[in-house]
């Protein structure tokens, strides 16, 4: 296992965020979180990034607490691509990527060979080579998240947060970018509301409900009919087109009032 989590215990302002949330990470795998609005899956990556501090329990990486790690060493190591960036500074797409380059350089060390060629790569790796000059604020909502990563590549990290990495992209782009992540060669943390995607591109998959963990498993052992009404609170029919090795969800209606407790597959 890459990321460990043990107990994860966050709150903020006297509410409880997190509680008591334990999962496992796969090394080289990429791992979907989902969950309700407000159920966790935002503050559980910035947990592991160490933007915010633990009440109790504990993250590893790589078997070590990340509370050892310098916060320098600790982001040449993970990179969090954050829902949406904005910025007023006139920056093109290569200057935003060069900032993933911090972490590595000091503050008076010059720009490297090795420093150009990573963040060439990165452009490249996610096809915004020959928009590297254009500036930030000329691109589309799917090149400025595709620059974003970009940007987190440049970090050179072993593994790679994303938080609602598809919202406001049309289709289309929602699906290129999922491809885009599946083909990186990093362990990947991927909070999604769209159960589809989830399915059709996750190795593993966490719900979080209300802060705690209500299933863990292989999609298709998560997205049953059952947790979908339990968690989300809608009917759902769970289907396997001809040749296909994951199911695809269809959200038929509200679910109605659980008389009692319908939560087959929660944890």
């Amino acid at each position: 296992m890459t990321i460990a989590i043990h107990d994860a215990v966050w709150k903020t302002g006297g509410k409880l965020v997190l509680d008591g949330v334990s999962l496992d990470v796969t090394s080289g795998q990429m791992l979907g979180l989902l969950g309700p609005n407000g159920s966790g899956k935002s503050s559980l990556l910035r947990l592991i990034c160490r933007l915010r501090p633990l009440a109790s329990g504990i993250i590893r990486l790589d078997g070590r607490d990340i509370a050892g790690f310098a916060r320098r060493d600790l982001a040449q190591r993970l990179a969090l691509v954050e829902q949406q960036a904005s910025t007023d500074a006139p920056l093109t797409a290569l200057d935003v990527v060069g900032l993933g380059r911090t972490p590595h350089r000091g503050a008076l060390s010059a720009w490297a060979r090795h420093d150009e060629e990573t963040i060439a790569a990165a452009l490249h790796a996610v096809e915004m080579w020959e928009k590297r000059k254009q500036a930030w604020h000329t691109l589309s909502g799917g090149e400025r998240q595709r620059v974003q990563i970009a940007r987190a590549l440049a970090q050179e990290p072993t593994e790679l947060l994303l938080d609602e990495p598809t919202n406001h992209l049309d289709v289309r782009h929602q699906l290129e970018l999922m491809a885009l992540l599946r083909r990186l060669p990093v362990t990947s943390v991927v909070a999604l509301h769209d159960m589809n995607l989830a399915a059709a591109f996750c190795d593993r998959l966490v719900v979080l409900r209300d802060g705690r963990v209500a299933a863990a498993g292989t999609v298709a052992e998560v997205l049953t009919p059952a947790l979908i009404a339990d968690v989300f609170g809608v009917d759902a029919a769970v289907s396997y087109p001809a040749e296909a090795a994951r199911p695809q969800i269809t959200l038929l209606r509200p679910a109605a009032p659980a008389s009692g407790n319908a939560s087959a597959g929660r944890m």
